[in-house]
């Protein structure tokens, strides 16, 4: 069985925690860990292999996370634009043996009863041999507005029901044949292309004339497709083009302490809690506060008398709040939108390709950076209209290109590169090499880049 794992989204109900360079099921929340590692862990006890549909930035993300948990050699799907679930469900199936069982997980859920989780996923695995649709039903612990629901009689699936208002989820708990979507499916890759054939052929065929028009992608290579295609084909969830129509569908109850982390108020009760009520952080000084989340790693927080508060604390954003207001959040998100700020989508450290880097310090006409390319990596061959460039080695050794030159500076050494003038940042050694970078000009915004050659397949 193979693990497809979709990591579209944006997380940004976590804001700031999460941003759409750092989207919340890659962030690490659990003591360096993120969510899109425990699903990788999670679902390996039953998964020999991960398939993972992201778009391009994710992929670099995902691919080392996959690394760090010492898993090689998983398959990419990368998406240009996001079209829901069904289209990418129907886009890796094609590229799949029409044999294999496909289990298809959300990034960012947290599953907490491991042992019973697997018992329910070999259940699928045997209802999905049998050539049906499989969903997962959450046993539901309380009238929950924000999911969907669904009605069984046993394993059979009687219907799928829209988000509820609080009177009828009430009604749902009591019946006790009611379950939450939770958004996890297993079947056969036929099984489900053929489904999609007989309800949404329109997605199906879309899909096929995508691939038909990708390049085969070479060995350790995700597979691309190409922008036109994508968004030619119909954007549709897996539930309205295909589940909620199937008469192949099976639902496996499952009591797996599930949670899709929707908001700050479900990430509280993932935490540990000290004597107070508060999740434990040793940044965290409280004098008289309980009840609360308070999040920060790089300073002190004090809070006194505080009750049932949210506190995010970052770099270059913080966040206060009533912990029952957290779902607010998006209109934070909103806010900024409008204000057109970088901070919905740019977090202090940036992980890329090659390496990462972490903004220093931000003004109107400068900008610093702290820059740690991996041994072996380089970055775009590129160049900037609007800024010039001052590079201070602080560890390793730079190859430096600057127009037609190319040449070594060692630590502690420096170089300099004019606007408009062609240049390559590149590690050669076999340790991380560390620089720091000074941006001067009138604008120091990160689409200022015309990349001319890159090893890694961007514009």
């Amino acid at each position: 069985m193979i693990n497809l794992i979709l990591c579209g989204g944006n997380g940004t109900r976590l804001w700031p925690v999460s941003r759409s360079l750092m989207p919340k099921q890659f962030a690490p929340l659990f003591d360096g860990q993120s969510l899109f590692r425990k699903t990788v862990v999670t679902n390996s006890a039953v998964c020999d292999a991960q398939f993972i549909v992201s778009n391009a930035d994710q992929f670099f993300l995902a691919k080392d996370q996959l690394e760090a948990e010492g898993k090689k050699g998983s398959k990419f799907l990368l998406e240009p634009v996001g079209r829901n679930t069904a289209p990418a469900i129907a886009l890796a199936c094609l590229t799949l043996d029409p044999e294999e069982i496909v289990l298809v997980s959300p990034s960012d859920h947290v599953i907490r009863k491991k042992d019973e989780y697997k018992k329910v996923l070999l259940r699928a695995q045997e209802l999905a041999k049998e050539g049906n649709l499989v969903t997962f039903g959450i046993t539901p612990t309380s009238p929950e507005t924000g999911y969907g629901y669904i009605e069984a009689e046993g394993e059979n699936v009687k219907r799928f029901v829209e988000k509820p208002d609080r009177a009828t989820a009430e009604k749902y708990l009591l019946a006790g044949n009611f379950y939450w979507n939770s958004g996890i499916f297993c079947f056969k890759a036929k099984t489900f292309l053929s489904e999609l054939q007989k309800h949404s052929p329109d997605i199906l065929e879309a899909s096929k004339k995508a691939l038909a028009n990708t390049a085969i992608a070479e060995a350790g290579e995700p597979i691309r497709v190409a922008m036109d295609d994508m968004k030619a084909i119909p954007s549709n969830s897996i539930d309205y083009a295909v589940m909620e129509k199937s008469d192949k569908v099976k639902v496996v109850p499952s009591d797996i302490g599930w949670s899709d982390l929707g908001s700050f108020d479900s990430l509280y009760g993932e935490y540990p809690h000290d004597e107070n009520g508060n999740n434990v952080n040793p940044r965290h000084i409280a004098v008289g506060s309980k009840n609360s989340l308070v999040m920060g790693s790089q300073r002190a927080i004090a809070t006194i008398d505080l009750d049932k508060m949210l506190i995010v604390d970052t770099p270059d954003a913080l966040l206060v709040a009533p912990l029952s207001s957290s779902q607010k959040v998006k209109q934070v998100v909103e806010e900024l939108k409008v204000r057109g700020s970088d901070l919905i989508s740019v977090p202090q450290t940036v992980n890329r390709p090659w390496g990462t880097y972490s903004v220093l310090e931000s003004t109107d006409r400068y900008k610093m950076k702290r820059i740690v390319v991996k041994p072996g990596k380089r970055l775009s061959l590129q160049k900037h209209l609007h800024r010039s460039e001052h590079w201070v080695v602080v560890s390793g050794t730079a190859t430096v290109t600057v127009g037609d030159r190319v040449f070594y500076v060692r630590s502690n050494e420096s170089t300099y590169i004019p606007v408009g003038t062609a240049h390559r940042l590149q590690n050669e050694g076999k340790l991380p090499l560390v620089i720091v970078e000074v941006q001067v000009g009138e604008y120091t915004g990160e689409d200022d880049i015309i990349r001319m050659e890159d090893d890694f397949h961007r514009n």
